[in-house]
């Protein structure tokens, strides 16, 4: 029987406290209570701030690049102060901090990108000069490329306040990501998904990890069980091709696997933050090669870039 790190005290998880946060923290503690039969009272939601969720008034790459929204909660998890703490893992640098390691991972939920606009229904409708709004440095170098006649604006925020910028007319249309509208129970403020091979996914987009202190044996026996083999079979493969390219939030940088038929199929693209260009591969093998064709395409991509690809800023 597995048997909680405390047994006088629940076992803590750490989160932000967006409603999405929340959301994912609550599917990893329902998760862990069907997994092990405990109920709910045997786990604390703990809401850390962190430093991404505090500075919302300049864009991410001026204020850092990835664990923007991780580091606090990974110190609270060093001291001590939570048991686990639950994560978006596109949010995550592919390294860990020492002595920490994420080897649980919920299933996938849609990784694409959604289409949101109270006035079109998708971005070729948008007419020429239409004002979209997007914090997300892909999504923006993505838009540019293909539509390079809009005006992108930023646009940070939950979902919530992106949603009522687009009420108060601040832009024409905005991005979210599917899995986030499925686990808020709001995809209908999604015109629909957009087809990867339109705009391809963040990488690990749609998948929650959960990480745990490396020494902590027993929350990891805990986790095994929620542990989905597929949906880290196909981050694997995302996250070496982007930890080959050392991606930022100052990085546009696209990667999506998919498992068919015993086979994982990869797709990736690098492109210049201006959108001026941008260089796609594809890789397909066997599935436990799947961290070595990330890096193998990774550098693919990089020697078709050639030195300084990633310095055109917009």
């Amino acid at each position: 029987m597995i048997e909680l790190p405390n047994p006088t005290s629940p076992l803590k998880i750490g989160t932000r406290g967006s409603k999405l946060a929340l959301a994912q923290a609550h599917e990893a503690r329902a998760r862990l209570m069907a997994a092990h039969d405990l109920p709910v009272d045997a786990f604390e939601i703990v809401v850390i701030r962190t430093t991404g969720d505090r500075v919302t008034d300049r864009p991410l790459k001026e204020i850092g690049g990835k664990g923007l929204f991780t580091k606090e909660i990974e110190d609270a998890l060093a001291d001590g102060g939570i048991d686990i703490a639950v994560h978006s893992m596109k949010d995550m640098p592919t390294v860990q901090p020492e002595g920490m390691i994420i080897d649980c991972l919920l299933p996938r939920e849609d990784a694409r990108d959604a289409f949101v606009s109270p006035h079109v229904s998708s971005i070729s409708e948008l007419p020429e000069g239409a004002v979209v709004g997007s914090s997300s440095l892909r999504r923006r170098a993505q838009l540019a490329h293909r539509r390079p006649d809009l005006r992108l604006v930023e646009f940070r925020g939950n979902v919530q306040t992106r949603l009522k910028k687009l009420e108060d007319g601040v832009a024409m249309a905005s991005f979210l990501a599917m899995a986030g509208l499925h686990r808020l129970d709001m995809v209908h403020v999604a015109r629909g998904p957009i087809d990867p091979a339109e705009m391809l996914p963040a990488v690990a987009q749609g998948a929650i990890g959960i990480e745990r202190r490396l020494d902590d044996e027993n929350v990891a026996a805990m986790l095994r069980p929620i542990n989905d083999v597929e949906t880290g079979q196909r981050v694997a493969a995302e996250r070496a091709f982007l930890a080959r390219l050392d991606g930022s939030c100052q990085t546009p940088i696209a990667g999506y696997a998919e498992l068919q038929d015993a086979r994982l199929f990869l797709r990736g693209e690098i492109l210049r933050p201006d959108g001026s260009i941008a260089l796609s591969g594809s890789r397909e093998g066997e599935i436990a090669d799947g961290p070595a064709m990330g890096k193998d395409l990774a550098e693919e991509l990089l020697t078709d870039a050639g030195q300084g690809f990633f310095d055109h800023l917009p």
